[in-house]
């Protein structure tokens, strides 16, 4: 969809097999990641947010900032002594599997979809772990499944519209300022069973 998400920052499609090679690392997928939930932050609060050191931080940004996908964003620093940064994109989007004609384009782009769905597998552990320890209106409403499908290929294809339209209207609704309001991960895969 041309507008999902609805967002001043635009899509990024990966071409370049070492931006892919670059983005693959855990750390730095997390790095993006932060960057893209909460906007600009500084060193310290990344190197919190992903428990590493600030120097292995300023690290992966910095590797972020050459292939063009985080920035610096000196505009927010209180001072000049702390880094902040900024993701450049609102999404990041990943060759078609079907485009064979670059094999080494073909192999980043599956290692670095395998480290989306390791890094999204991880965060909804960190979930688990966390459960206990929300508000139980919280615990209540967050959900979880899997459910099998027999569709047939254009069947698929209009479900995974469906679902980013669904997704595209609860993003224009999203708003970090309003009251009462926490940051909600929304996964989904639908592919044919192997």
């Amino acid at each position: 969809m041309d507008d999902f998400p609805p967002t001043d920052l635009p899509t990024v499609e990966l071409t370049d097999p070492a931006t892919m090679r670059v983005l693959a690392h855990p750390t730095r997928l997390r790095l993006l990641g932060e960057l893209r939930v909460h906007g600009p932050c500084s060193v310290g609060t990344l190197s919190r947010a992903v428990d590493e050191a600030p120097g292995s931080v300023s690290y992966h940004l910095s590797r972020l900032a050459e292939v063009g996908l985080a920035a610096e964003a000196p505009e927010h620093a209180p001072d000049r002594r702390q880094r902040w940064w900024r993701s450049v994109h609102a999404l990041t989007r990943t060759p078609s599997p079907l485009d064979t004609s670059d094999p080494e384009r073909s192999a980043a782009s599956t290692a670095l979809r395998k480290s989306f769905v390791r890094g999204l597998a991880d965060a909804h552990e960190a979930y688990l772990d966390a459960e206990h320890d929300l508000p139980p209106e919280w615990a209540e409403a967050a959900s979880s499944g899997d459910l099998y499908f027999d569709l047939t290929a254009d069947e698929l294809a209009e479900m995974a519209a469906e679902v980013e339209q669904l997704w595209a209207r609860w993003l224009a609704r999203s708003d970090r300022d309003r009251p009462g309001t926490r940051p909600v991960l929304a996964l989904y895969a639908l592919f044919p069973r192997p």
